[in-house]
């Protein structure tokens, strides 16, 4: 038995290897440095959706149109959905998307999962949502709405860039949960919604957000010393270090900084950022030498995200923007075996005594 299921092989998968001691992620044989500097948000989706559907339309058309749907779709709910958490507004707006095994339905859950985070953001602000843009690009136009008004073509491939590089990360713990449901023949958007719900834990999507709280913590890099021996002395987790899988540095984690410089607000934040990272990691290097805590995906997500604009409580959601292309070819390639996940347990309870008659 593995409680963790780390040694338990549940699925075969043409989607993504993560090669953890190599630090290395490929998605669909493409290693995702060259995904992330090459594809566009559409592209990625034809690449992972290619061969779990029928037929791939257009992606950018389609989604152009579907973002338009969804928004009026979600416009009678938008005064229901604005007083809620951000991770509960989207899924509260996932659940009125249609409930389909097609890739139709693959591509209105992508276009509601980005008109929804972009309304969540305006009216946590006080404004009125913004009407998606048919004709634009799936990342520019997720950012519009997010911010209001049209990114420069550098922010929008910043972001794109980041979409593209989360899109996929094998069977974690969103994607395992949306392959479980999925296994139901419940329909795409119930994988989506369980997927996001498990994306929510502050283990797995829900910690680029608490990145930037230790950056404010610590203030400048002279004082990020007492203030990581603090955090360790009460045995606190250094938020974007450490990994359930690479034990070296996180592949994704590079992409990101690398994009960070694009946006004109990041620049400041960028050199804080990487002098504490320095510091980090030496202070780990030196107190658990025994264990391989390099910076992961969620250090430079912050970083990014906060430049272009995305307020914290929007992370996650934004995440989930980029995963749900890897959750919807990952339902359908579970769909395709036309097996039930259902895994046996060991039961480790009282005994139960059978009554026998004389």
């Amino acid at each position: 038995m593995d409680a963790g299921l780390e040694k338990i092989v549940a699925a075969e998968t043409v989607l993504s290897d993560v090669q953890g001691a190599e630090g290395r992620l490929i998605i669909r044989g493409q290693d995702v440095e060259a995904l992330a500097g090459a594809f566009s948000f559409e592209q990625t989706a034809e690449h992972l959706w290619s061969g779990l559907f029928d037929n791939v339309p257009d992606v950018k058309a389609a989604l152009g149109r579907a973002r338009v749907v969804a928004f009026a779709r979600l416009k009678p709910d938008f005064a229901r959905l604005a007083p809620l958490p951000e991770v509960e507004a989207l899924r509260a707006a996932l659940s009125l998307a249609p409930d389909g095994h097609d890739v139709d339905a693959a591509i209105d859950l992508v276009a509601t999962m980005a008109v929804a985070t972009g309304a969540i953001t305006q009216m946590k602000a006080g404004r009125s949502p913004v009407a998606p843009d048919a004709d634009a690009g799936h990342a520019a136009d997720l950012l519009r709405m997010i911010g209001g008004e049209a990114p420069s073509p550098e922010e929008a491939r910043a972001l794109e860039a980041y979409l593209v590089t989360v899109s996929d990360h094998g069977l974690n713990a969103s994607t395992f949960v949306a392959r479980c449901v999925a296994s139901t023949r419940a329909g795409l958007g119930s994988a989506v919604i369980a997927a996001l719900s498990a994306l929510k834990g502050p283990l797995h999507g829900g910690a680029p957000g608490p990145v930037l709280d230790m950056l404010d913590g610590i203030g400048a890099a002279d004082c990020a010393e007492g203030w990581i021996r603090s955090a360790l002395d009460r045995g606190e987790r250094l938020m974007g270090f450490g990994h359930r899988v690479y034990r070296t540095r996180d592949p994704r984690a590079e992409v990101l900084k690398q994009m960070v410089v694009t946006p004109p607000a990041s620049n400041g934040r960028l050199a804080l950022a990487q002098a504490i990272e320095g510091r980090i990691l030496q202070k780990l290097a030196a107190e658990k030498p025994d264990r391989k805590l390099e910076t992961n995906v969620e250090y430079y997500t912050a970083v990014l995200l906060e430049a272009l604009g995305v307020p914290r409580g929007l992370f996650t959601c934004l995440f989930g923007c980029g995963r749900v292309t890897g959750w919807i070819a990952h339902a359908r390639e579970q769909l395709a075996t036309g097996r039930l996940v259902r895994p046996a347990s060991v039961y480790v309870g009282p005994s139960a005594t059978r009554n026998v008659a004389a």
